[in-house]
């Protein structure tokens, strides 16, 4: 007499069918384009973004750019008309702003409270920073910050 096993292993592993998985192989020519192409397709979209950025002028660095009509000299920058702003303010130029409100703010005398917070369209105010400064802009309505300014210019005074 025969026994038949009537339980079957589930557990078992299903067996690899041939042309499941196929080793990429660039003999196939297909393949060889397809691949040359993603890398151009990448190449392009890396060196588009970096000329978009607007970083590369004749001499291949950075530039600082400034709105039409402003000045940009080592002791002074912005437009020239000072007369444009109604506001101004002197202090030293550090790093920073207020829970968001401005990139740097001017320090003066009387502490924290009299912090004269800084951001500016026109200007790039890093290349002061450290220095005894007159700025000139506009102010603007703040949450957290107890003044702050749009500078659109700034002048070294020591």
């Amino acid at each position: 007499m025969e026994e038949t096993n009537t339980t079957q292993n589930t557990s078992q592993a299903v067996p690899n069918k041939a042309g499941l998985v196929k080793k990429f192989s660039f003999a196939n020519k297909s393949n060889l384009v397809l691949s040359l192409v993603a890398i151009l397709v990448v190449g392009l979209g890396v060196v588009t973004g970096w000329l978009l950025t607007g970083r590369v002028n004749a001499g291949g660095s950075a530039q600082t750019k400034v709105a039409e009509g402003a000045k940009n000299t080592e002791k002074e920058a912005g437009l020239a008309d000072e007369s444009t702003f109604k506001d101004t303010a002197t202090g030293v130029l550090e790093d920073g702003g207020i829970s968001g409100e401005g990139t740097h703010h001017l320090v003066r005398d009387g502490g924290p409270s009299q912090y004269v917070y800084l951001t500016s369209t026109v200007i790039d105010l890093e290349s002061f920073k450290g220095k005894k400064v007159q700025v000139w802009g506009a102010t603007m309505t703040a949450k957290k910050a107890g003044w702050l300014m749009d500078v659109g210019k700034i002048k070294v005074v020591e």
